[in-house]
């Protein structure tokens, strides 16, 4: 076992970092870190035909520019979750987001869409830092409720930063060019640069760092991959996540082609989207009360792929106009809000002791079958019937692997703590 799997000192475990107002300023600081993902990722959408138009590329092509950025993130969290562990905290964090300041102001200058799709693959591995790292801190300082509490309003930042992002964008459009958001983007990692500097300390002491190099790391992600239920879970989040990305790599598209809104209004209607996302994900704790994590899990899956249905035939048939599009896909976006908490809860909650490579190989798979899903929407049509097919279809394949893999009614409490996977 490395030395990342050793349990926090009491000194480090037992009491928060800072206190008071410190310590709402180091939570606000995390929370800035883990926004670059989602910001990174929706900010630009409203922009989508526009670049599409000025590139003079298909919006197909258009649509690989976020997946490049999806596969940076899963490359990302691989590369840098096991070198935090080895390097410690703070370094591969202020790396990874001057990465991402230099990628985003190369693409002020990018010639076209194969530069720019390059530089949002840097982009996505640049986020990453602030995405895995910033969870890898909390577990280095806090435990228990304490360490439950931090991670609940980090998780609350991954709501809302995509609620926000878009609309920010729309509003940014107003006043400049599409480049002109990822000056915005360039200029909010220079921000976290200065004030991460400062604020943010070495969080994993030399003596609890890894020693094992890439060999361990390979060793513990083949352990992890061992675990049949693990995986099937890991593939059910990813595939949950592909839904999600259906809809979030579509919708521009959707909404201001098909049905005529402009990027103001989109951003607007996003954001109202965005917002039952949120809602699932802070009802998710009440409905844990009285149910149990896999029951929520299976319930959110089978209600999105239910819904996903009634917006492919509404789509399909063009019944509803834009409210028949605009209700079921909140509905699918409430369903995925009870069950992407859910799916990665069960994961991790098997294999404490490899938390760090566990979550780092979680993230990686999320965004990787996202990324490789979502441009089936540009493939078949860019239209609201194409986004039904492709989350109908990633959720039945979600319940396929469910039934077939996970098996949610033989889990018990004890059985997903299983012994260590290395």
């Amino acid at each position: 076992m490395s030395a990342t799997t050793t349990a926090p000192s009491a000194t480090t475990a037992d009491a928060p970092p800072v206190g008071g107002r410190r310590q709402a300023l180091f939570t606000l600081v995390l929370g800035a870190f883990v926004a670059v993902g989602p910001l990174t990722i929706d900010m630009y959408l409203p922009a989508l035909p526009t670049i599409t138009a000025d590139l003079g590329t298909t919006s197909a092509t258009i649509q690989l520019t976020l997946t490049g950025t999806l596969v940076g993130l899963a490359l990302g969290q691989l590369v840098l979750g096991p070198l935090s562990d080895a390097l410690g905290r703070r370094r591969p964090l202020l790396a990874g987001t001057a990465l991402y300041v230099v990628a985003s102001l190369l693409v002020l200058v990018a010639p076209g869409v194969g530069v720019l799709g390059v530089l949002r693959v840097l982009q996505g591995v640049g986020s990453a830092a602030g995405a895995v790292i910033a969870m890898a801190v909390v577990r280095d300082l806090l435990t228990g409720r304490a360490a439950a509490t931090m991670l609940s309003r980090l998780f609350l930042v991954l709501g809302a930063a995509p609620v926000l992002a878009p609309t920010i964008g729309g509003e940014v459009l107003r006043f400049t060019s599409w480049r002109g958001i990822f000056l915005l983007l360039a200029v909010y990692g220079v921000l976290l640069l200065a004030v991460g500097a400062v604020v943010l300390r070495e969080t994993l002491p030399v003596e609890r760092r890894s020693s094992d190099g890439v060999r361990g790391t390979l060793r513990t992600y083949r352990g992890l991959l061992r675990d049949r239920v693990y995986v099937g879970l890991v593939l059910v989040a990813g595939l949950t996540m592909a839904g999600l990305f259906s809809y979030v790599s579509g919708s521009s598209f959707v909404f201001q082609r098909e049905f005529g809104l402009d990027e103001q209004q989109f951003g607007l209607l996003f954001g109202a989207g965005a917002f039952w996302l949120i809602a699932a994900t802070q009802l998710n704790p009440v409905a844990l009360r009285r149910w149990s994590s896999a029951q929520i899990l299976v319930a959110g899956i089978v209600a999105g792929t239910v819904a996903g249905a009634v917006l492919l035939v509404l789509a399909t048939t063009g019944t509803g106009g834009l409210p028949g599009v605009v209700v079921p896909l909140w509905a699918v976006l409430f369903a995925c809000g009870l069950a992407l908490p859910n799916a990665p809860a069960l994961a991790l909650s098997r294999h404490g002791e490899a938390a760090g490579s566990a979550a780092a190989l979680l993230g990686a798979v999320q965004f990787g079958v996202g990324a490789s899903v979502a441009p089936l929407v540009g493939v078949l049509g860019n239209d609201a019937a194409a986004m039904g097919t492709v989350v109908v279809g990633a959720l039945l394949v979600a319940i396929a692997v469910l039934i077939t893999v996970v098996r949610p009614w033989q889990l018990t409490e004890t059985e997903e703590q299983p012994s260590p996977a290395a």
